[in-house]
């Protein structure tokens, strides 16, 4: 990394501007101040202990630090230094102090290891700790808190009728405590003591969508910021009624849009039998749109945080729904063929056909139904 030695002035540090790489300039006993790419300017002490070199220390950013500051805070590092001490120990140990309680390790660990994560899983997050883990556990000394508090927790989250929040948050926790352990600021982890399957367990797949209730599924995903061609997936989910991986992993090769037709081909299909299904005008609409927003993309669904040309991940679109403000209970995507066949054989469409693509083995009117829709059924009701 390039280097500049020089004795730092205010005016001279607002002059520095920023370069292709990053680079340092040096004040003096230590002092130097990093000049990102970005233009952000950084204080960091470099030192030595017993004489051998040790990482470089960071004193925090330009102008919100001045030099002045700067400067104190190198010679307080310089005084432990020069007593054998470690400064980096000594700055744990105020970090410790600091992170000591849930509610200011949850907010460093919110800010720290969601970045690069989806916005609806952020969102998720950072609702989970604001309305369940904060008011509840907040004030505790982060190492103090025991598997009993946080089975404490999940059992107020069940109690109000929404025990997949509750395993939902023991999992965020989970994920918490082992940064923190990580970290060094906590030796056990109070949420992995509590099976996963002790805070709620999968339902028997009965859950069937009223038709309010459809209604209030899909004005919650147009109504969130969760980006539009996840909206549109979703909501082409409810309307196909194919499996979520069968969507998310769907090339555009598959579909004929001027036919109105979409072939998933044996290899991706869960009983290794291809599967045809026809699109109604709706459907058309939404996918005419989804190949604007692909782009060059040979995915339906191409993923926004790769470089590389490949689908969005298998939890991308439960996230969008955990990230949405639902009174829909106990709702999770794959309801969405199961009440697509419910309602159907309602409607008289059972004698006829089916609708779905599971196997005929031990169906019920509430399973899917193995049947591809002919074309006098494409235009048939609609979300």
């Amino acid at each position: 990394m390039p280097r500049v030695t020089t004795l730092l002035t205010d005016t001279g540090i607002k002059a520095l501007k920023p370069k292709e790489a990053r680079y340092r300039v040096t004040d003096s006993k230590g002092l130097l101040l990093e000049v990102m790419p970005s233009g952000s300017k950084i204080w960091r002490y470099r030192y030595q202990l017993h004489g051998v070199r040790q990482p470089t220390l960071t004193i925090g950013p330009y102008p919100e630090i001045d030099l002045k500051t700067a400067r104190r805070q190198r010679d307080e590092w310089a005084e432990l230094v020069a007593r054998g001490e470690s400064p980096k120990r000594v700055v744990q140990a105020a970090k410790m102090e600091r992170l000591n309680t849930v509610a200011a390790f949850a907010e460093e660990w919110l800010e720290g290891q969601l970045e690069g994560k989806s916005d609806s899983y952020q969102r998720t997050m950072r609702r989970i700790m604001d309305k369940d883990v904060l008011p509840w556990l907040g004030g505790m000394p982060l190492a103090e808190v025991k598997p009993s508090d946080v089975l404490e927790l999940c059992d107020r989250i069940k109690a109000r009728g929404s025990p997949k929040m509750a395993l939902v948050t023991r999992n965020a926790l989970k994920r918490m405590y082992d940064y923190a352990i990580a970290r060094q600021l906590a030796e056990t982890n109070p949420a992995a003591a509590l099976v996963a399957r002790f805070i709620a367990v999968e339902e028997s797949r009965d859950r069937v969508l009223s038709g309010e209730e459809i209604g209030q599924v899909l004005r919650a995903v147009y109504q969130s910021d969760v980006r539009r061609s996840l909206r549109l997936a979703l909501h082409l989910l409810a309307i196909t009624m194919v499996r979520k991986s069968e969507l998310i992993q769907a090339p555009w090769s598959e579909f004929d849009l001027d036919a109105g037709i979409w072939d998933i081909p044996a290899e991706r299909m869960k009983k290794n039998k291809p599967h045809r299904v026809y699109l109604s005008r709706q459907a058309l609409e939404m996918l005419q749109e989804l190949k604007m927003l692909a782009g060059r993309s040979a995915y339906l669904l191409p993923s926004s945080r790769s470089s590389e040309d490949k689908p969005i991940g298998r939890s991308t679109l439960n996230q969008a729904v955990n990230s949405l403000s639902l009174d829909v209970q106990h709702f999770v995507l794959h309801d969405f063929r199961r009440t697509a066949s419910t309602h159907l054989h309602e409607m008289g469409y059972a004698s006829d056909g089916r609708c779905c693509t599971n196997p005929e083995q031990g169906e019920t009117p509430l399973s899917p139904n193995k049947f591809t829709p002919q074309p006098p059924y494409k235009d048939g009701p609609a979300c």
